[in-house]
This record gives C-alpha cells, sequence and structure tokens, in this order.
C-alpha cells in the first residue's frame, strides 16, 4: 500500500495546486482544511509526509506540528511548513 503526502491548508487553491504537482510526479495526496481535521485522518494512517500551511483555523500549523512531534508514532516523519505568509 502508498503512503499518501498529507497537504494542510484552509485555501482550497493552495491545496489544488499542491495536488496537481505532487500526484502529476505520481504521488497519492490526501487534503485537509486544518490542523485539527489532519489529526482526525492522521488517527488511523501514516503518511510519508506533511506538507502544513501555518495560519489556519481551528488548529494551525505549529499546533500541529507540536502534536504530531508529541506521538512516538510521528516523531520522525518530515513535515514541510509552505505558507504563503510575508512576514
Amino acid at each position: 500500500m502508498t503512503k499518501a503526502i498529507l497537504t494542510v491548508d484552509d485555501s482550497p487553491s493552495l491545496r489544488m495546486v499542491l495536488r496537481e504537482a505532487l500526484t502529476g510526479a505520481g504521488h497519492k495526496v490526501v487534503e485537509a482544511e486544518d490542523g485539527l481535521a489532519a489529526l482526525e485522518w492522521l488517527e488511523t494512517h501514516q503518511p510519508k509526509l506533511v506538507i502544513t500551511d501555518i495560519t489556519m483555523p481551528r488548529l494551525d500549523g505549529l499546533a500541529l506540528i507540536e502534536r504530531l512531534r508529541s506521538r512516538e508514532a510521528m516523531r520522525d516523519l518530515p513535515i514541510l511548513v509552505l505558507t504563503t505568509e510575508s512576514a
């Protein structure tokens, strides 16, 4: 079974860009609109990579990373932060 890349961003257009680029390169992609949706999916799945935005409603990217790193099974999971924030 191929592990997916989880993209986490509240912007549908950015998720679409990531999905097109990653699936075009042969990857399976799963999308979440914020950190809480990502954590829900992660309860039963183990991705090969998480790409997350920082600023999102309900649970932001930094809090998501903190929660993932507190889990033994997720401590070594690669996480890429990709944001459109300029500051």
